[in-house]
């Protein structure tokens, strides 16, 4: 047995065994031996500004790293704020543990001072909550943490730390490194599979979900090159599958090509492969029957649970990219020619997104993308949070292999500083860009602080169209010509980056910008361009004008 320690400092040993190395919260009284115990270790504590930055933080630190994030937070306010971030990892998929300081137990049930009752509040949208109350089983209880936030479909944790519990002595032996677990095809199934997509003439594979290394997206464009397999990804998982390749389809965002849907609607069978197909992509679950679809459908995920819960597939098949890639890679290679179809989904999806259509004001979104598409390094990292000022990202930008998209799915504002803060610290020689808009950078923008801190140099490149754009386009379609709430009075946001000590500039001309961001890349400190655009410009292609009037 191990000498003596307290809770907290298993705890933080415990984390040292799974290969933590940085975790990020907001310090409180409640976890003050968790503090102590980190007190000159091997596990990098960031401080931040506000938790829901932290726990978003720790979100795309799991996205870059593939273990799950960790995120300390204190009781009460702490958790409520970090909750934001909880939810994103919820619905977009992603590992992640939330250490919450907790209360005395023999002060439970009183309404002590910011008690709360975590398994009601995060019980709905995490996978576990767990209070550890025995000091003894603090490295069983964090390794289930580890192993239930990794495997099947990735979600987040919520691990309570009674405050009286974390100073108690333990001699408990710690818990192995969790890895996760890889389900693969049975060899019936793989050969169904196999058989089902020789027999279509029009397959297309839709690409989603998380678990995937950069091996198998490597695997998976080798096995779609020997089936001569289109693809096309789901929204804001636009990274797993290069958009320069000829089999790419486009991809299933808020405002998809109308090509890509009316060939999807063609198409003879859909593979899809790690994609829950929820809401955004599914256009509002139209896009494909419920329960059943005239197209033959196989659905891939390492979920049990997740097949056949909206729509019944053809053939299901729990596996985790891991798990599957080396067993597609048996598959023979297609004698059927379906180079026809490939090249039409890959023309429409070059049509769509390679041209910035013409927009109002000096500032263009769409030429200020296209040239960062085609001037960003093959390394890169693009980050951003939710609004309007998304869709141009969306349409124009490719990714080619090696770059990453870190986006929420789940829609949550303010997500892109904290995820590019995180993402630059993690990988310091990476170019890190953060596209947002006024709106959505002022959720976390504080985060900023938490930049310099770190020293990490991502680069924000603000739209600023003083209004809450995607509210105000949804008001004008369905109450034209009545905006109510969506007007807001932004700071001078060059001298607010400036004011942390990052490079700042004011950027008013499209063709000023690439000079600037030079600048800002040169500047080899986090840097943000305040780019004023507007108003009109509400997304690609449409304006505010157009959508009142109903075009």
């Amino acid at each position: 047995m191990p000498a003596p320690r307290t809770a907290a400092q298993c705890l933080v040993e415990q984390l040292e065994v799974q290969g933590v190395t940085r975790v990020f919260g907001v310090p409180g009284e409640s976890y003050l031996a968790v503090l102590d115990a980190l007190h000159g270790g091997k596990i990098d504590f960031v401080p931040c500004r506000q938790e829901g930055g932290a726990a978003m933080m720790a979100d795309a630190d799991a996205r870059m790293t593939g273990g799950p994030g960790v995120c300390f937070v204190t009781r009460g306010p702490g958790a409520t704020n970090a909750s934001a971030g909880v939810h994103v990892a919820a619905q977009d998929s992603v590992p992640l543990i939330l250490f919450v300081g907790q209360i005395a137990r023999r002060m439970r049930h009183r309404e002590a001072f910011q008690e709360l009752d975590y398994r009601a509040v995060f019980g709905s949208f995490a996978k576990w909550v767990v209070e550890i109350d025995d000091p003894a089983r603090m490295p069983e209880l964090v390794a289930r943490a580890f192993r239930t936030a990794l495997q099947g479909r990735p979600g987040p944790v919520v691990v309570a730390l009674p405050e009286d519990m974390l100073t108690e002595p333990v001699e408990s032996p710690l818990a192995p490194r969790v890895t996760a677990a890889e389900s693969a095809p049975a060899e019936a199934d793989l050969a169904r599979l196999g058989e089902m997509l020789e027999a279509a003439e029009r397959p297309v594979m839709i690409l989603g979900g998380s678990r995937w290394t950069p091996a198998d997206r490597e695997a998976l464009t080798a096995f779609a090159e020997a089936q001569g397999l289109p693809a096309i990804t789901t929204f804001r998982r636009t990274d797993l599958f290069a958009g320069t390749h000829p089999l790419y389809g486009g991809d299933l965002n808020l405002g998809p090509d109308p090509a890509l849907t009316s060939a999807l609607a063609e198409a003879d069978l859909l593979l899809m492969i790690g994609s829950r197909m929820s809401e955004s992509p599914s256009g509002g679950y139209t896009r494909l029957g419920i329960p059943t679809d005239p197209r033959r459908l196989i659905h891939i995920h390492p979920d049990p649970e997740e097949i056949g819960r909206v729509y019944q597939p053809d053939l299901g098949i729990v596996a985790s990219p891991g798990g599957l890639l080396p067993a597609l890679s048996t598959l023979p290679p297609t004698d059927r020619d379906r180079a026809g179809w490939a090249r039409r989904l890959n023309d429409a999806a070059r049509a769509w997104g390679e041209t910035a259509l013409p927009a109002p004001g000096p500032f263009h979104p769409g030429e200020m993308v296209a040239w960062l598409r085609e001037a960003l390094p093959d390394d890169a990292v693009i980050t951003h949070g939710a609004g309007n000022f998304a869709t141009w990202v969306h349409r124009h930008f490719r990714f080619r292999p090696g770059q990453r998209h870190i986006a929420p799915t789940s829609g949550s504002m303010g997500y892109g500083l904290p995820a590019a803060v995180a993402v630059s610290a993690r990988a310091p020689e990476r170019t890190v860009v953060c596209v947002t808009g006024d709106g959505d950078f002022l959720m976390t923008g504080q985060e900023l602080a938490t930049a310099m801190h770190l020293g990490a140099r991502p680069i924000i490149v603000l739209l600023d169209n003083s209004i809450y754009g995607t509210i105000r386009a949804h008001q004008e379609r369905e109450y034209p010509g009545r905006p109510s709430g969506t007007d807001l009075t932004n700071p001078d946001f060059a001298a607010y980056a400036a004011a942390f000590g990052a490079h700042a500039e004011r950027v008013d001309r499209t063709e000023d910008f690439p000079a600037a961001f030079e600048r800002a890349r040169a500047s080899g400190r986090a840097a943000l361009l305040h780019c004023p655009i507007d108003p009109e410009a509400i997304r690609p292609g449409k304006t505010l004008s157009d959508i009142r009037a109903g075009r």
